[in-house]
């Protein structure tokens, strides 16, 4: 089968001032609108995915450097030099980050925040992380008899 007839077509809304914009654009690069689109999404999407990867990339660097990063893994657990006293789900009025899988959480979606007890930017867990860490087994720290 040809490669061109495996391709999809997708119908989107745009405003009228978008639509000048990318015609505009389009005959400036001398491309088809058709094409910025396709290049513009395929870049993009790449782009977001090597966000995501570099900035996995640089927790998980600071973290072997011994940098006190603040967020928690449910591989190793919260740092000990900032301590997670409490998680609280919340809704984001901001897009965030979560520090144990880097799953990308939009403004308006839940997560927990960890309360610490100390200043500075608190860490955000995903919901299926804050599970997983849920389910560790917890130390009681009481004396068994």
């Amino acid at each position: 089968m040809d490669e061109d007839k495996k391709k999809r077509v997708i119908h989107t809304r745009v405003t009228e001032e978008l639509e000048e914009e990318l015609k505009e654009r389009a005959a400036s690069l001398g491309v088809s609108v058709s094409n910025l689109v396709r290049n513009v999404l395929e870049n993009t999407l790449g782009l977001v995915e090597d966000i995501v990867a570099d900035s996995h990339s640089v927790a998980r660097s600071a973290r072997s450097r011994g940098a006190r990063v603040g967020f928690v893994s449910p591989a190793t657990g919260p740092d000990p030099d900032a301590p997670i006293v409490a998680w609280q789900k919340a809704v984001l009025n901001v897009n965030a980050v979560c520090g144990s899988c880097n799953e990308i959480l939009p403004r308006g979606s839940e997560a927990a925040i960890g309360i610490t007890d100390r200043p500075g930017p608190k860490p955000v867990l995903c919901l299926p992380c804050l599970q997983t860490l849920n389910e560790q087994p917890q130390a009681d720290g009481g004396d068994e008899a």
